[in-house]
């Protein structure tokens, strides 16, 4: 039973290794090397399943020969027994085979699912820069699970490789002349359908472009709604989803041509080598080269190949359809991120003291409540991300006075969070909403809520914290879910939190409130936040004033709005002088 489990127990894997993305046949050999264990477990029980019922005919034709045609009791008993046997261990075979199949195909899908998510996580915005979105869903949502479905037949297939081998020793030794129909007539046919690969191959990627492009036109159209029911353009974009709909569709008939001539293979190319079996075994018969028992063996044998040649041409079709996904997925794991991490990441410091951009002489400081005034939004949002380290290029940000590129990405991440100005809430409880990575108790929550001045939301719902987060949050108002999210940023507990316009969506008294108790929630950490508002920046540590790009000024908010005229044109709107 361990051998079964096991799959799912390493799943989502905590080291789940460098994938080969040099080519799609590469990305799938190293993904089978990942997961070897079971995959042997499929080989060897499917060599079980395919041979016990291979020898089956043989165990039948003993007890007829052996048995029957004698009238010996005691010899068919015993031929009756080697039946029953054979029975048996196919039986448990092909449970067990089946088992590892199942585990074969998940550990080969969700494997790939995830080096995607941490790809995606990694590399930020990279991969939908690159990729639309619609792309990305369908490769998750479909082509894995075709990757999978390669793993599922590979237990199979080696079953079907071997008990063709034994069959065609058991042939070659009774009749030469059949043995070598087997031997050559079984390779031969399953050659007949190569011809279909290529056509097929092309075919599939094609319909999958295609679906790809109708997925993300729907998930911009949805996204869009709003404004498409604003300017009148729901007509047109029904119109461009009818007509990529109707190339998906047509895209999808063409597959039908080599997959149904592929697949009829799977009957006409046996029935061919069954016809061909038969009739020189019945011709041996009458010559008295075969007996009675061997005829119906080799008719049997004759009926077992063409389980294996099924399931060569179903290996051949998996594998294609594969391929085609492993392409897809290589698509995405091979989109560049703008973030690249260091060849040897330091230590994360056990006490941090400073941040600092060098290109804009924005500074943190431990267990500072810090403001940044900038003269537009983008602005404050283009610093937080280079604070955050989510751009590439030049970027003279030190942690420490330590670059904070030679810091692993996943440190970075842990410890520094940056929330952006448009909160993004996802479908589930409202608890995980909140502790994504768990231990999200009650207190805990119920502190962030509060310092967050979202009581009143959770007061609301009829289930608390176990309620359902519709998708986007769209059950909350736009004040609700920027609380929601800035509850959520609290409970990172992030040595460096970065919030950009937390509280634009809320109304004067609740920003009041949650200026109020930001710095004993975030007490002994530092933070910065990008705003304007005069109820936020009384009550921070320090104001930095960002102006043509560079710090020009800093202080208490008091002082910069009697001191500094430009101060006052962004935060108090009032005109310089």
């Amino acid at each position: 039973m361990t051998l079964l489990t096991l799959p799912y127990r390493e799943l989502p894997a905590t080291d789940i290794g460098t994938p080969n993305l040099s080519s799609p046949l590469r990305y799938l050999v190293w993904l089978g090397r990942k997961q070897i264990l079971i995959l042997s477990g499929a080989v060897v029980f499917g060599m079980g399943w395919m041979l016990s019922q291979a020898l089956l005919w043989a165990a039948v034709g003993g007890a007829i020969d052996h048995g029957i045609t004698p009238r010996n009791p005691t010899a068919l008993w015993h031929w009756v027994e080697i039946v029953l046997i054979l029975g048996i261990v196919q039986g448990l075979c092909g449970a067990m085979r089946h088992q590892l199949a199942v585990a074969n195909w998940m550990t080969a899908t969700y494997r790939s699912i995830q080096l995607i998510g941490r790809h995606i996580t990694a590399s930020g915005t990279a991969v939908i820069d690159e990729i639309p979105a619609g792309d990305v869903v369908n490769t998750v949502g479909a082509d894995v699970m075709r990757i999978g479905g390669a793993f599922d037949v590979v237990g199979r297939l080696v079953g079907a490789l071997v008990s063709w081998i034994v069959v065609s020793i058991i042939l070659l030794s009774t009749s030469l002349s059949l043995g070598l129909v087997v031997l050559l007539g079984v390779p031969l046919l399953a050659s007949l359908t190569t011809p279909l690969m290529k056509p097929l191959h092309s075919t599939q990627a094609t319909q999958r472009e295609a679906a790809g492009r109708l997925a993300a036109l729907g998930a911009d159209t949805v996204a869009g709604l709003r404004i498409l029911r604003g300017v009148g353009g729901e007509e047109v974009f029904l119109a461009n989803y009818k007509e990529q709909s109707n190339l998906v569709r047509v895209a999808g008939n063409r597959i039908a041509g080599p997959q149904a001539a592929l697949e009829s293979g799977q009957l006409l190319l046996p029935a061919l080598l069954v016809a061909v079996v038969t009739f020189l075994g019945a011709r041996d018969i009458v010559a008295g080269r075969l007996q009675p028992g061997q005829l119906v063996a080799f008719f049997g044998y004759a009926t077992f190949l063409t389980t294996p040649l099924r399931t060569v041409i179903e290996y051949i079709i998996s594998s294609t359809r594969a391929l085609v996904g492993a392409k897809k997925v290589l698509r995405i794991l091979n989109a560049t991120s703008a973030v690249e991490e260091p060849s040897e990441a330091l230590a994360w410091p056990e006490h941090i003291t400073s941040l600092h951009d060098g290109l804009t002489g924005v500074t943190l400081h431990r267990g500072q409540l810090t403001a940044l005034v900038t003269e537009t939004p983008a602005e404050a949002a283009e610093i937080a991300n280079r604070l955050g380290r989510f751009v590439g290029g030049k970027n003279d940000v030190r942690l420490n006075d330590i670059p904070l590129a030679h810091f692993s990405l996943a440190d970075t991440r842990r410890h520094i969070v940056v929330s952006e100005v448009e909160p993004r809430l996802f479908t589930g409880d409202l608890r995980s909403e909140l502790a994504p990575r768990g231990a999200g108790d009650d207190e805990r929550l119920i502190t962030a809520m509060a310092a967050a001045s979202a009581l009143d939301i959770l007061d609301a719902l009829d289930q608390g914290f176990d309620s359902t987060v519709e998708e986007r949050g769209r059950s909350f108002s736009g004040g609700q879910r920027q609380r929601i999210a800035l509850a959520r940023a609290y409970l990172t507990e992030a040595d460096i939190l970065i919030l950009v316009e937390p509280t634009s969506a809320v109304d004067s008294h609740t920003e009041s409130r949650i200026a109020s108790r930001m710095l004993s929630i975030r007490d002994q950490r530092s933070t910065l936040i990008a705003t304007t508002s005069p109820l936020i920046l009384e009550k921070v540590d320090v104001v930095l004033v960002v102006r043509d790009g560079r710090v020009s000024d800093q202080g208490a908010h008091r002082d910069l709005a009697r001191t500094n005229a430009w101060y006052r044109s962004v935060v108090l709107r009032e005109e310089d002088e």
